[in-house]
């Protein structure tokens, strides 16, 4: 056999899928697994790619985005304080390919990145595909919070970058003024970049502090951006990275050669959804956390307090099992299926996704009480 990319031997499959497939092989089970709207994207979204379709919006696209969506996007992230021109935007395929171009645009092989931890696996693979290392931060011992104290003990002369989810996936936890400060007097005046996975930050209750708004770190951050889950448009595939001017030169050339461009009328829809009002969908996310929260409380099963995104990670260790066999039992014996804790690398917790309607959220956790009645307690 021919060798391949050695970087590639430490990449997993993520557990997400593999645990939604498994449930998708079980008759009848309740599916909280994907972090996926259950709602159509809006239909003024939907028309206005079909307004470009019979416009023959059907060739390639400029590299970078066309001029109207990066216009957009500019002002966009300009009137909530993150101040970027057009040429400081790059539309991207989701914002999985922003991230895949912003660590492999700034990392060398053997430099470091920091990962708060619980977070989404996608960091790390990402990571190890560009020749990093990943260093796991564990905020759990901190109530899921950033600290100075922690910080300092995993940063070294090799750290490169950041990476920070606010609202967080999995928790839903959003960072607080002490865990930005604690972040930005780390980094600040040093050769290290702060990678803000914003792709939840429209689904947040009330305004939370946020890294990227920072004018002294103005030339650190780089901003990874999604329409998938404001406006529901996960099949779309679009998203987009913001960075300085020095950095955007080069990873410009690094993305022709990842995707060339992201369709015409694609883009077309990213502009109808930049001035669409995600409001009614943040709420109905919002409506469905508490209720997902109310009966966790009831069930007697503690978790981190969500204020934002569309999850809740209830802590399971008082059953005395690996989340793994919890959502494999879970799955078997109760028709209803959760991501374990252990794929954010976090072992003892479950993810619950309210990416579903109302009836469906309400039979998953009449059937996760059922379960949890049954199992036995173990001493902590």
């Amino acid at each position: 056999m021919i060798p391949l990319n050695q970087n590639l031997s430490g990449l997993r499959r993520s557990a997400i899928r593999v645990y939604t497939n498994l449930a998708a092989a079980t008759p009848g089970c309740v599916k909280l697994t994907l972090g996926e709207p259950d709602m159509d994207t809006p239909a003024n979204i939907r028309a206005a790619a079909s307004a470009a379709l019979e416009a023959g919006q059907t060739h390639y696209a400029p590299n970078q985005g066309t001029p109207e969506l990066r216009r957009e996007i500019s002002a966009y992230e300009t009137a909530r304080g993150n101040a970027v021109t057009g040429e400081q935007v790059l539309v991207t395929i989701g914002a999985t390919q922003a991230l895949y171009t912003a660590l492999t645009g700034i990392l060398n092989p053997g430099e470091e990145v920091i990962i708060p931890t619980p977070g989404f696996v996608l960091y790390e693979s990402i990571v190890l595909a560009a020749g990093g290392r990943p260093v796991f931060l564990d905020v759990s011992r901190t109530d899921f919070q950033i600290t100075g104290e922690a910080l300092a003990a995993v940063i070294s002369p090799k750290t490169k970058a950041i990476v920070l989810n606010s609202p967080n996936n999995p928790t839903g936890v959003v960072l607080n003024g002490e865990s930005i400060a604690a972040v930005k007097g780390a980094v600040l005046g040093k050769p290290i970049f702060v990678i803000c996975d914003n792709v939840y930050n429209l689904l947040c209750d009330g305004d939370a502090p946020d890294l990227s708004l920072d004018e002294e770190l103005r030339e650190q951050v780089l901003v990874c951006q999604s329409f998938s889950k404001p406006w529901a448009m996960t099949g779309w595939r679009v998203g987009y990275l913001t960075a300085p001017a020095y950095v955007m030169d080069r990873l410009l050339l690094l993305s022709a050669a990842e995707i060339a461009s992201v369709p015409t009328f694609v883009q077309a829809a990213a502009v109808e959804a930049l001035r669409t009002d995600p409001g009614p969908l943040a709420d109905t996310f919002r409506r469905r956390r508490e209720y997902v929260t109310g009966r966790l409380k009831s069930m007697g099963l503690p978790f981190p307090e969500p204020r934002g995104a569309f999850y809740v990670f209830p802590d399971i260790r008082q059953f005395g099992m690996t989340s793994d066999e919890f959502c494999t039992r879970m799955i078997r014996e109760a028709g209803v299926a959760a991501v374990p804790g252990s794929c954010f690398g976090l072992e003892g917790y479950v993810r619950l996704s309210c990416c579903c309607s109302d009836e469906n959220l309400r039979e998953g956790l009449d059937r996760m009480e059922r379960f949890l009645t049954a199992l036995p307690h173990c001493a902590r």
